[in-house]
């Protein structure tokens, strides 16, 4: 997509939202319209493929921050007429227009080589720069002392606009997520095009450099007193033209198709956990350098451990003991992630008492996390014969024993104090 698309696409419009809708709005929106209109949901759906290439190019450019404020002001000062549009048949900006241009420019002086300021700053974090604003008719690079030129944007030939990132899911499971695993990963989403290897002509054939702007994807123009320079709108900014395009991409270089990726799932990853892998997004337009694909991690619960809301790393297991064990102590079997180990409950437990059983966590690189083994007393639902009597026994031996003594104390000393007060 050329410089000029870029501005003239409505991103806010693309997605659905308003243009003051929150970073989780534009995800939202993003993931619906991405889930509908997926190539796997609609196979051979030539509408649904494009609205979903439209919706992973806009939430390319919303979902960070700072291009989506580029964006903005990009679009705020070309639809306000500060440049005559974006057609040769602007308005001549005329002598009085010379001071809003260089205040706009951040004061750039005449002549080849000056800095373009500010909005040199912005249109180049937007997409690569516009190329040279010091160039004539004839000399669209904007190169040092090209007559009537107000400094360059950053060179004469734009460089290439990175391509959209891409974002999928992926569900494993409790172990997976302690221990770490590698995965095949299989997607169906914008790549370089396997026919044309990106370039957008069929195959025996190869794209020519455009005529009108000799390659450099710029053309200038005169306004009043001043030259610019813009996308060429013979070949849209690219330099290049494709006479016979490639039978599976149209001649955008890139087409979706389905590939399996092998994904490294790090030891600790939590639910809901991005995973970036740099450049295995959307290609860049004409070769241009791939954006990232994120994988969102989805970890099942597990029907036996947990992870500590304090440390993560921290899993988290409820013992079942019987009270025998708590009053006398006891050796027992615990199970973990790696296997069962032998554990000692201490003399005169309490019910609710956690144990650390330290190295038995999520093994990261850098440091390893615990089990903390909580102590859960189990109670029989029902009670044989046997059983009945020696707890009876058990309640006579121990009926001089009140455990609630100390709320009581603690209960009518309140009391009294209060009364004593008033």
């Amino acid at each position: 997509m050329s410089n000029r698309d870029w501005l003239e696409k409505d991103f806010y419009r693309e997605l659905g939202v308003a243009k003051d809708a929150s970073a989780d709005e534009i995800k939202k929106a993003y993931r619906k319209i991405a889930r509908e209109n997926h190539p796997d949901a609609k196979p051979g759906d030539t509408k649904a493929e494009a609205k979903f290439k439209a919706a992973g190019e806009a939430y390319g450019v919303l979902s960070d921050a700072t291009k989506r404020q580029e964006y903005d002001e990009a679009r705020t000062l070309f639809s306000g007429g500060r440049f005559g549009g974006f057609g040769g048949g602007g308005r001549s900006s005329g002598g009085g227009q010379a001071g809003g241009f260089e205040d706009l420019f951040g004061g750039a002086t005449r002549g080849g080589g000056g800095g373009a300021g500010g909005l040199g700053d912005l249109l180049g974090g937007i997409f690569g720069g516009m190329g040279g604003m010091g160039g004539t008719a004839t000399d669209p690079t904007g190169g040092a002392g090209a007559p009537g030129g107000m400094g360059g944007f950053g060179g004469g030939v734009p460089r290439q606009r990175r391509g959209a990132d891409v974002e999928t899911e992926v569900r494993i499971d409790f172990g997976e997520a302690v221990n770490g695993a590698t995965l095949p990963l299989r997607l169906t989403s914008p790549m370089t095009c396997g026919t044309c290897d990106g370039s957008g002509a069929k195959p025996g054939t190869t794209p020519r450099t455009c005529v009108r702007c000799g390659g450099a994807g710029l053309v200038s123009r005169s306004q009043g007193a001043f030259a610019f320079s813009e996308p060429c709108p013979d070949c849209r900014g690219t330099g290049h033209l494709v006479d016979d395009p490639c039978p599976e991409c149209g001649g955008d270089g890139v087409s979706s198709r389905p590939r399996t990726l092998t994904i490294r799932i790090p030891a600790g990853v939590e639910d809901g956990q991005r995973i970036r892998l740099a450049g295995k997004g959307q290609p860049g337009p004409s070769g241009g350098p791939a954006g990232d694909l994120y994988v969102i991690v989805h970890v099942a619960a597990d029907a036996v451990f947990g992870r500590s809301s304090k440390n993560p790393d921290d899993l988290t297991l409820g013992l079942p003991v019987t009270y025998p064990e708590l009053v006398r102590g006891a050796t027992v079997t615990v199970p973990t992630i790696e296997g069962r180990i032998s554990l000692k409950v201490p003399a005169g437990s309490s019910a609710g008492r956690t144990l650390r059983v330290r190295g038995r966590g999520v093994k990261r690189k850098d440091r390893t996390g615990d089990l903390l083994v909580t102590l859960e007393l189990a109670v029989p639902s029902r009670l044989s014969a046997e059983a009945s009597d020696a707890l009876d026994a058990y309640a006579k031996a121990t009926a001089d024993h009140d455990p609630r003594a100390h709320l009581t104390e603690r209960a009518d000393r309140a009391h009294a104090d209060k009364e004593a007060a008033s």
